[in-house]
């Protein structure tokens, strides 16, 4: 009888190389994508070192952490120059290197340009079950679709370019389950800013969370996405939501998704994709719906939250002193007072937009 495991570690054993003894692992990884920021000095190791690109067909590069969001085009259809000049540099070197090497490149205007995390799931690159890393610390974002995603440094990029590999040691597992209905007008971001108001910004310190429960299961990919995306801001490595019917329709005759059998063949695959009833998590959270209410940061850190009819806290109400100053200091550089209802803070500025939705 084999023994039962969580998603996260149905993911990990299966993609484990080597086990060290020293406790890291030689990790595959199935899916990279690349941008201009983290890749310009991983792409010129490789050409010092004499190295090709260990697996081009795996690996997905796009523009988009420099590019403005104005025209990139003039009338004529020429590129409008970057003003930036290290900008500039950057968005070239991704250019030329991406073709230089092998890799499939979605250009600055092109129609399918975007966020690096919104191409993946959009193009049918990120896929359930599989490891999936980027230069970018928002990459828990793929594990809306199942893929145990996580963002990498530079030298790590070179890493995965050079090897497919990465060497890494294993997360603890916590499950993070929310049951019941949500409220009215309360979206999937007031949902995880309230479980990192629970957990704080180092709650998931170590561990690779799955998100579990009613609320989940409900939740469009969209939705999912931001929870996922949200993850790191928990200190978590990783976010999870298992994939399922939603997850199948969202991503059936995406452009690099698989097709015909091969489609028949990964969707029986995905659907093994679920923690084991029996399997034990390393820490569990359970959250009610019906205690999630619109959330509102008052602070400089996303766990300084508070529901937009609650008030400012004071402090003094936090037990460490080394909170007690961080919390001062928020006030005063938020302009803000203890005890003051979020309900009365005026709105002066609104963004619109977001690192996974754009």
């Amino acid at each position: 009888m084999t023994e039962p495991k969580t998603l996260y570690e149905k993911i990990w054993d299966a993609h484990v190389v080597d086990q060290r003894d020293d406790g890291t692992a030689l990790v595959y990884i199935d899916r990279h994508l690349v941008h201009e920021v983290t890749s310009p000095q991983a792409f010129e190791g490789l050409r010092k070192a004499g190295r090709k690109v260990r697996r081009p067909d795996l690996t997905l590069a796009v523009p988009d952490h420099n590019l403005p969001t104005t025209a990139r085009l003039d009338a004529k259809g020429d590129k409008i120059p970057i003003a930036d000049p290290q900008s500039a540099a950057q968005l070239e070197a991704l250019e030329a290197n991406a073709p230089a090497f092998g890799i499939k490149y979605i250009g600055a205007s092109d129609i399918n340009q975007g966020i690096v995390h919104v191409i993946g799931p959009e193009q049918g690159f990120t896929l359930p079950g599989t490891t999936l890393v980027c230069g970018d610390s928002h990459t828990a974002a793929h594990g809306a679709l199942g893929a145990l995603a996580f963002g990498i440094g530079t030298s790590e990029v070179e890493h995965v370019l050079a090897t497919q590999t990465l060497q890494l040691t294993r997360s603890k597992s916590m499950e993070i389950r929310v049951d019941g209905l949500l409220g009215p007008g309360i979206s999937p971001k007031d949902l995880i800013l309230h479980i990192i108001g629970v957990l704080g910004t180092a709650g998931g310190t170590g561990h690779v969370i799955e998100y579990r429960g009613d609320v989940f299961e409900q939740m469009s990919i969209e939705g999912r996405l931001t929870v996922s995306n949200m993850s790191i801001e928990a200190g978590a490595r990783a976010g999870l939501i298992a994939p399922d019917d939603k997850t199948f329709a969202y991503l059936k005759d995406r452009p690099m998704s698989p097709k015909g059998a091969d489609w028949d063949a990964a969707v029986d695959h995905w659907k093994t994709l679920r923690t084991d009833d029996d399997a034990v998590f390393d820490k569990s959270v359970t959250i009610n719906a019906a205690d999630v209410a619109p959330t509102v940061t008052w602070g400089t850190s996303p766990e300084d939250v508070v529901a937009v009819n609650g008030i400012v806290p004071a402090p003094a109400s936090f037990p460490d002193p080394s909170k007690q100053d961080a919390a001062q200091k928020s006030l005063d550089y938020m302009g803000l007072a203890a005890g003051q209802a979020m309900r009365d803070v005026a709105v002066e500025n609104i963004f619109i937009g977001s690192c996974t939705n754009s």
